[in-house]
């Protein structure tokens, strides 16, 4: 058994999708309508995938989410160059934190479109 997807509300799903592809190596899988009259990309590998949606409506920010039932804290993302990804968060104007280096690997954080959280994991 393993994830498939995780299904996020966000205001413009192709422009976040744009940015996880360039950070990641992504691709987009598919996009369409979607739930409400909404918009949906769906981007990741061949395994697995985030699904950006947005639906035809005003939305509201969560607020700090590690206090709330079910909510989004971070997305871990497990990468070959842990170095090669950082420069590229860097030079798209996310700030990485949190840099730890602990079984079973080293990692670090940072907050991407849209305000979510990234953990990015090399396994040595």
């Amino acid at each position: 058994m393993k994830l498939e997807h995780v299904n996020i509300t966000v205001p413009d799903p192709r422009a976040s999708a744009a940015i996880l592809c360039d950070l990641f190596s992504w691709q987009v899988r598919w996009q369409g309508a979607a739930k409400d009259h909404g918009f949906t990309v769906h981007v990741g590998d061949d395994d697995s995938y985030l699904a950006l949606y947005a639906p035809d409506k005003d939305l509201q920010p969560t607020g700090e989410t590690y206090g709330r039932i079910g909510g989004l804290n971070h997305v871990g993302v497990t990468v070959d160059d842990l170095a090669g990804t950082e420069a590229k968060v860097k030079a798209a104007g996310y700030t990485p934190h949190n840099h730890a280096d602990y079984e079973p690997g080293r990692r670090f954080y940072f907050d991407g479109p849209d305000g979510i959280e990234f953990e990015v994991v090399a396994y040595d």
